[in-house]
């Protein structure tokens, strides 16, 4: 579904970006249950350096997390490298983003919980 949004009842896009495990999907699932348009782009896969400008976003959400966090979270067969060659990749997105949550100590509801806050305090 990356790329794809619904109808919002806030009117805003927002695109999520991250690195592998933050909490993409399940930040855009939150979201969209509670009548957001939301959507991810997999900028942590792609050199585009602004892939995420395409869509047009009016606010931009990156997640971050540590590697034991992503370990704890998802059976990974990569490294603490592959998280860092990610965070390279999405360097811009964090320079420009309106929001940036690096997710470790918070739970899927307290991050949805602050991006909602932010967003409805975005001008």
């Amino acid at each position: 579904m990356d790329g794809q949004s619904i109808t919002s009842g806030q009117g805003k896009k927002i695109a999520v970006m991250g690195v592998c495990t933050s909490g993409k999907s399940t930040l855009v699932n939150n979201l969209r249950q509670r009548g957001y348009d939301a959507f991810s782009v997999p900028q942590e896969h792609s050199y585009i350096a602004r892939l995420w400008k395409a869509h047009n976003p009016d606010f931009l959400v990156v997640l971050d997390c540590s590697y034991p966090t992503a370990a704890s979270r998802r059976k990974v067969s990569w490294g603490p490298e592959r998280l860092l060659h990610q965070r390279e990749r999405l360097k811009m997105a964090i320079a420009e983003c309106d929001l940036y949550i690096p997710t470790d100590d918070y739970s899927p509801e307290e991050v949805t919980e602050m991006v909602m806050r932010a967003v409805e305090h975005h001008d």
